[in-house]
């Protein structure tokens, strides 16, 4: 990706206990993270963090891992941090203008980095639970050392598949500005399992077509793409399919327990945000055929 020259976001909290650092083929930091069958499938599990978390969800998080005062900036010399600024930076300069053209503030949410386990509004998380966005506190949280266990394990290698994963949970706050999250929550307490899980599909389907959105806008203002950088983003859609990680952690796959999409499903509406840059084209919940 092209980030060297754009500005960083200043919306990024640091509650880590250290440094990371990034590569072009991924996130390169030290040491291995256990418990891999839980961690698959609680990949991305995006707006519905409470499931493998502790604590009020509706409890406000603190100011910062550990204790109070303000939000610690990340340092200067990380270039993870910088990386995660970036994407970060690139996300508020393409929804700022979209919420504008519908005649909508954007608010651009927080971004916590933080290590082992996190205080959320959502509860408390630990690293395991991947990448994820809480409504409550509006904070997108991301642990950069299991990420890059992730990118490893998983296959889903390069910057720009690192790039998906941002885009993809501020895709969750998008929706939860223009009220999508709150609808479907309501509808979900009348729900049964099933129905639950499908309505959780396509609240995750919208979110990855909302990061082809906003990559394709950010490529025509920036030109921020690099060759291969699609298809980077186009394999780490299809590496965190329901189906590709229920088989590798237990052998088995079930559709009807699906929270997030199958691998062709996340492709197929990651790729029509990409290739037509429209929020509208990213109506899941109207959607016959996922």
């Amino acid at each position: 990706m092209r980030l060297g020259g754009g500005r960083e976001s200043r919306n990024v909290e640091d509650r880590r206990g250290g440094g990371g650092g990034f590569g072009r083929g991924g996130l390169a930091v030290g040491g291995g993270i256990g418990g891999v069958v839980l961690a698959l499938l609680a990949l991305f599990l995006g707006v519905d963090p409470g499931v493998i978390m502790s604590g009020d969800p509706g409890g406000a998080p603190p100011a910062a891992q550990g204790g109070g005062g303000p939000a610690r900036q990340p340092p200067a010399d990380d270039p993870a941090a910088r990386f995660v600024s970036r994407v970060l930076a690139e996300t508020e300069d393409v929804w700022t203008p979209a919420f504008e053209q519908i005649g909508r503030r954007y608010e651009a949410p927080r971004l916590v980095l933080f290590s082992g386990a996190v205080q959320s509004g959502c509860g408390v998380a630990e690293s395991q639970v991947g990448p994820f966005y809480c409504p409550p506190d509006r904070r997108v949280y991301i642990d950069l050392e299991f990420l890059a266990d992730m990118q490893r394990r998983l296959g889903a290698t390069g910057d720009f598949a690192a790039a998906y994963v941002i885009a993809h949970e501020v895709g969750h706050h998008v929706q939860n500005q223009l009220g999508v999250l709150g609808r479907v929550e309501s509808l979900k307490r009348r729900a049964g399992e099933r129905e639950s899980n499908a309505l959780q599909v396509r609240v995750e389907l919208q979110a990855d077509c909302l990061a082809g959105v906003w990559a394709r806008r950010a490529q025509e203002a920036r030109q921020i793409l690099e060759d291969g950088d699609i298809e980077e983003g186009l394999n780490a859609a299809a590496a965190v399919g329901d189906d590709r990680l229920q088989r590798r952690a237990r052998g088995t796959v079930v559709p009807e327990s699906f929270t997030h999409g199958s691998s062709a499903q996340r492709v197929r509406w990651f790729r029509n945000g990409l290739e037509s840059g429209r929020i509208e084209a990213c109506d899941t919940f109207g959607a016959q055929q996922l």
